[in-house]
């Protein structure tokens, strides 16, 4: 199987009814990646939950180690980690039941992808979830 993002058009859609936003490997490194990306959807309306067992809190949120620890409803898991950490990922992204998997740029994983696609949960996988949102602002 290979991986199949939703269209640009679907992940406007995604982004606008979307709330709460886990980022799994968000650093409280302000020079990261992970950081910014979240900075700035957090300054755009999102609810970020940061998912790092190694810090206590980024962007003024208490961090959770993991995200069984999530309390409420999370629209979409936005991943930070490596391709090939995105199956574990999975897993447990499967036992909250959230909206939409969501790895960032450069992120891709077959094993990740078909497991939740059989599913019949929602994966983008290789998208800057930043940038998605900048591309499909109406």
């Amino acid at each position: 199987m290979t991986i199949e993002n939703p269209s640009r058009n679907e992940i406007g859609t995604i982004l606008k009814k979307a709330k709460r936003i886990a980022v799994v490997g968000l650093s409280d490194n302000p020079e990261r990646t992970s950081y910014q990306v979240s900075a700035a959807m957090q300054k755009a309306g999102y609810d970020i939950i940061p998912v790092n067992p190694t810090i206590d809190q980024v962007l003024g949120v208490k961090a959770v180690a993991s995200l069984k620890d999530i309390e409420g409803h999370v629209d979409i898991v936005n991943v930070f980690r490596r391709s090939e950490q995105l199956f574990d990922v999975a897993k447990e992204f499967d036992l909250i039941d959230a909206d939409v998997y969501w790895a960032q740029l450069g992120l891709e994983n077959e094993e990740a992808y078909e497991f939740l696609k059989n599913k019949g949960y929602t994966v983008i996988m290789n998208r800057c979830i930043k940038v998605e949102h900048a591309l499909t602002r109406v």
